[in-house]
């Protein structure tokens, strides 16, 4: 029986991006899912969870012959994008950062099954920096030192560089980051 339950697994095929998908805050972001069997199928239902860590998946929308049933709570969010299993999340909040999981149930001389999992990481774009300057007048040669301080209100994974007309500066005796 395993053998047979093996086999008849292996007739449909999910392919899923394998590697973490990144999106904009704010932006559509695009699940992209495509599935094919060798079967013939009377019935084919696609179903969209969503899980982040230490939570329970939460459904999100399903569909059987591209007759779609959304979850009322995400309805004008998730779309799913026939004839594949593909899903549009828009727009994209950092809340929906995490794991989302498609299911394909194939009916017809049996019922085949497929699940994957689409890790997705949410970007915030890096606002305008702000300068600001101690002391916040005074001409440096009078004063001694002068802190240059920088910041962002909002933005993922930010970098900071400091240039002087044009180059990178680096750490020295006049120059001290932190």
């Amino acid at each position: 029986f395993f053998h047979f339950y093996a086999g008849i697994c292996s007739a449909l095929k999910l392919t899923v991006p394998s590697h973490t998908i990144h999106g904009i805050e704010g932006q559509p972001l695009h699940l992209s899912v495509d599935y094919n069997f060798n079967a013939t199928a009377s019935e084919i239902q696609i179903i969209w969870l969503f899980e982040r860590s230490q939570s329970n998946p939460k459904y999100l929308l399903g569909s059987v012959n591209q007759r779609v049933v959304p979850d009322l709570e995400y309805q004008h969010k998730f779309t799913l994008m026939p004839p594949n299993a593909s899903l549009r999340i828009n727009p994209l909040h950092l809340s929906d950062e995490g794991n989302y999981i498609v299911k394909v149930n194939v009916r017809g001389n049996g019922t085949i099954a497929a699940s994957q999992k689409i890790q997705v990481a949410v970007d915030v774009p890096v606002t305008k920096p702000t300068v600001h300057t101690e002391p916040s007048s005074g001409v440096v040669e009078y004063v001694g030192n002068i802190t240059l301080k920088c910041t962002v209100d909002r933005g993922t994974r930010v970098a900071y560089q400091w240039m002087k007309n044009g180059k990178r500066l680096h750490a020295g005796p006049n120059y001290i980051f932190s």
